[in-house]
């Protein structure tokens, strides 16, 4: 049985053991240079293959945690304690299915330091499907902390001109937050004695307590997510970072920011969750209507993505503070498909990138005439971020404004016109970049989609289709653990209000 063996621990320090294979090997030929991105390759396609053998294996009418593994580390309630529910499944899930589109994308690009380069990325997998496997506190902030090396090195070393700035700006606003988690956490324990999570989800911090540590974790969760208005360091990052670096960003790193509040926030500190829900709301809807419309003005076709993303993630954190099944369902959704739809976009942009290095909206037109098959991914993708019936994007948005209907009938309206403005500026992109007629010479020459390039792309759309039409899979194994979840907030509410 599958319950006998770490399979958690293998999927997690898997790729640090093909990062090391890759340390000792040499790099100084075209064979050893290829024989490194099989490496990380196989590595990351094992990973994804044993996240799927996760799936399968997993229990969707358990709503606990399973397939743990605890075992002493550091201290009394300090332990190597690790396992996964519904919800974090599917993000270890996603993480493991972008990483190996990533080393592909990365096949021809990256030409410098390309051993560093696969290190990296495969250190990187590492810390990011930790995040969402740790049941200690302590051990989540270890690997919440160190996924952000590999990523600034990645936009530091690899990234565009300005890529300094970017990565320093990035790097400085997270640990920010992040010190004020630390200091939360350090309250925690000596409050409980213990920073396992399942007990920490059932002690009735008092709602003094509950306020003051609510704000410290938002504080990091609402930067890495990010949250207007501390959302200023990602379009510099989006565009500095590599097109992988992006995907990595958009794909897998927002999402830590939307499960931390699912792990920590709401079940930890109910009350305060619904005392500062009015304020994620107001945040969220302007999130959603501004950045939209800083998104239209956008010439960078990569940093129009980026004020994108950061508008999708509006959705996401306004459901999940709506604190009912449908809408916490549908923000989990929407993060997901957001994580496919987001980074199946910058690779999109890294086709044209590869061939003209530039990626300015301008600099194109009439892509359609000489590469139909990239005009029709483009499309498809394109339909997903606004959210068109059919696709994965409208599933997440419509379950999230039922949801937050339910409790904010003010704040789901407006959060549903920015379908509208997400619509405007994405069939603006689309139209500028592939209708119309050629009228520079170097677009004369473009190449259609290549074999790797649709090997990359293909899968996505084959993803954002299925999951559109048929989600049920998704919802299964959410559901539970779901409805767990908004049990447990109401009846931590009643006991902290009976306790005080």
């Amino acid at each position: 049985m599958i319950e006998q063996w770490p399979i958690l621990s293998i999927i997690i320090f898997l790729p640090l053991f093909g990062a090391f294979l890759i340390f000792i090997s040499e790099d100084d030929s075209y064979i050893a240079r290829r024989k490194i991105r099989n490496v990380a390759f196989l590595t990351t396609l094992v990973v994804f293959i044993l996240s799927l053998v996760l799936w399968v294996n997993f229990d969707n009418k358990d709503a606990g945690f399973q397939m743990q593994e605890n075992m002493n580390w550091l201290a009394a309630g300090i332990s190597y304690h690790i396992g996964v529910d519904g919800i974090s499944l599917l993000f270890i899930v996603l993480s493991a299915f972008l990483i190996p589109f990533c080393i592909l994308a990365s096949w021809k690009s990256v030409t410098e330091q390309f051993k560093e380069y696969m290190i990296a990325f495969l250190i990187l997998e590492t810390m990011l499907i930790g995040v969402f496997c740790a049941l200690n506190a302590l051990l989540f902030y270890i690997f919440f902390e160190a996924s952000l090396i590999p990523i600034f090195i990645i936009i530091g070393v690899w990234g565009g001109g300005n890529r300094v700035y970017a990565s320093l700006k990035f790097f400085l606003y997270t640990l920010l937050g992040s010190l004020l988690m630390l200091i939360a956490i350090m309250a925690m324990y000596w409050e409980v004695g213990s920073l396992d999570i399942p007990t920490l989800l059932n002690y009735p911090f008092s709602c003094y307590m509950q306020n003051w540590l609510w704000l410290a974790f938002f504080a990091s969760f609402s930067i890495k997510t990010p949250m207007w208005p501390l959302h200023t360091w990602l379009p510099d990052a989006h565009v500095e970072a590599p097109t992988t670096g992006s995907v990595v960003l958009a794909g897998i790193l927002l999402k830590l920011g939307g499960y931390g509040f699912l792990r920590f926030s709401l079940p930890m500190f109910p009350i305060a969750s619904a005392n500062f829900a009015p304020l994620i709301f107001v945040l969220s809807a302007v999130a959603i209507v501004y950045t939209s419309l800083v998104a239209f003005c956008q010439k960078d076709m990569k940093r129009l993505v980026a004020y994108s993303s950061i508008a999708h993630m509006g959705y996401s954190t306004m459901g999940i503070f709506a604190e009912n099944i449908q809408s916490i369902e549908g923000a989990i959704v929407q993060m997901l498909s957001h994580g496919i739809v987001s980074s199946a976009l910058f690779l999109c942009i890294g086709v044209l990138y590869d061939r003209v290095h530039t990626r300015e909206i301008i600099a194109f037109s009439g892509l359609a005439k000489n590469m139909p098959k990239y005009a029709t991914v483009f499309f498809i993708f394109t339909m997903a971020n606004i959210g068109f019936p059919g696709t994965s994007g409208f599933l997440g948005e419509f379950l999230t404004a039922i949801g937050v209907f339910q409790g904010n009938s003010f704040a789901a309206i407006v959060a549903t016109s920015g379908i509208i403005f997400s619509a405007i500026y994405s069939l603006y992109l689309y139209r500028r970049v592939i209708f119309g007629t050629i009228d520079k010479e170097n677009l004369q020459a473009l190449t259609d989609l290549s074999f790797r390039e649709k090997c990359i792309l293909y899968p996505m759309i084959l993803l954002t289709v299925v999951f559109g039409i048929y989600p049920a899979p998704v919802l299964n194994v959410l559901h539970s653990s779901v409805e767990l979840l908004v049990n447990h907030c109401n009846n931590a509410t009643r006991m902290v209000f009976l306790r005080w």
